[in-house]
């Protein structure tokens, strides 16, 4: 004998009854479970007005321009200032030899590097520069300008080399969970390393 309920069939075979429900397993949100990655375009949260006026220039040349240039300088503007990375000055002079007509464009730092002795004459574009690279720089006859001063220059990026630092540099390694939490691979910041140097509290 068969008799069809609601939620479910009963079947009486053998003096077993057997009850088959219908099965309501959940599915998985593949949005807020991380399976579908969201891939818009990152909006910057700074405060800083000067770079909010950078970023709405190059909003507009990215626009109204058909120039890949500006949408990568666009893009690289509201990145995090970890993900700015910062090049040095031998990696600068490195990959602009033989190229002092173009303008080499970083958007981040330029750091001096004491270990290269000679600047050659370049002219550079950069949101930041320390105090030294830009003594250097100019001592040897290039040009540090800014962003709005290359949008003037080159509205297209027309005679530019876009150059950014190395993303594996020492600081990273000290980002991220406290040294010694659990599951943490935070290298310490320690003054030497020995007996009497972060070490835990275990067996003696």
């Amino acid at each position: 004998r068969c008799v069809q309920e609601t939620g479910g069939i009963n079947a009486e075979y053998m003096g077993l009854q057997l009850i088959y429900r219908k099965s309501k397993q959940m599915g998985i949100d593949l949005y807020r479970a991380g399976r579908i990655r969201n891939r818009r375009f990152r909006q910057t949260k700074t405060t800083d007005v000067y770079l909010r006026l950078l970023i709405r220039l190059y909003e507009f040349l990215s626009r109204r321009t058909s120039s890949s240039f500006n949408q990568t300088v666009y893009k690289r503007l509201n990145q995090t200032r970890v993900t700015r990375y910062p090049i040095s000055l031998s990696r600068l002079a490195k990959h602009m030899n033989n190229k002092q007509d173009k303008i080499a464009v970083i958007v981040g730092s330029v750091l001096n590097d004491e270990r290269i002795l000679e600047i050659p004459k370049v002219t550079v574009c950069a949101l930041r520069f320390s105090e030294r690279a830009r003594e250097r720089i100019v001592s040897a006859g290039g040009q540090c300008i800014t962003f709005d001063q290359l949008a003037l220059r080159a509205p297209t990026g027309t005679n530019t080399i876009l150059l950014r630092g190395t993303r594996s540099r020492e600081a990273l390694k000290h980002f991220g969970k406290a040294p010694g939490a659990k599951h943490s691979h935070t290298k310490p910041y320690v003054r030497s390393v020995g007996r009497k140097f972060e070490r835990g509290r275990g067996r003696r």
